[in-house]
């Protein structure tokens, strides 16, 4: 009985022991750097001069895209496609990637593979893919994916709506 006791009362001491030993030895570990860096650099794009820009580089090479409306709220998404001459779409598409690269400031991003490239300015990354050979005598298809990483605060996407704030009534008693 008296073990028991003695082991009872020895349990707290060296669980205490071990949480002062625990937090010394992992105080460096847990010390403050400060914030986090910013995920980009460069002051924010809207959504309109991404998209008007990607649209400019895409014509300079002559493929013309069009705008989809984006349907996801809440995302700061955008999406180009058009049409294009399969025999040219490729090399027309990598010279508009090097353009955007040249003349308006747009590197490299990262590599997933495959087919796909991309590219990062400030807060968007484009996605461009290549699909190889189209089928004869049908235009390639022409898809460019834009996304931004602040959440859609500069998205072109219509805000909700607000409705009247609401006012309580007097309380009945």
């Amino acid at each position: 009985m008296r073990r028991r006791q003695g082991r009872a009362a020895l349990a707290p001491l060296v669980m205490a022991a071990l949480t002062a030993a625990t937090a010394t030895a992992c105080a460096p570990l847990l010390r403050d750097l400060g914030p986090l860096p910013p995920r980009f650099t460069g002051p924010p794009l809207s959504a309109d001069a991404v998209v008007s820009e990607m649209t400019s580089v895409l014509a300079a090479e002559g493929i013309t895209v069009e705008r989809e409306p984006s349907d996801m709220l809440g995302r700061c998404t955008e999406r180009l496609s058009g049409r294009h001459e399969p025999q040219t779409v490729d090399a027309a598409l990598r010279a508009a990637l090097a353009r955007a690269r040249s003349e308006h400031g747009w590197q490299d991003g990262p590599d997933l593979g495959g087919e796909t490239l991309t590219l990062t300015k400030s807060n968007w990354t484009v996605l461009v893919g290549f699909l190889g050979e189209p089928a004869e005598g049908v235009q390639a298809p022409v898809v460019m994916s834009l996304r931004c990483l602040d959440g859609g605060e500069t998205s072109s996407a219509p805000a909700a709506p607000t409705g009247p704030a609401f006012t309580p009534g007097p309380a009945s008693s």
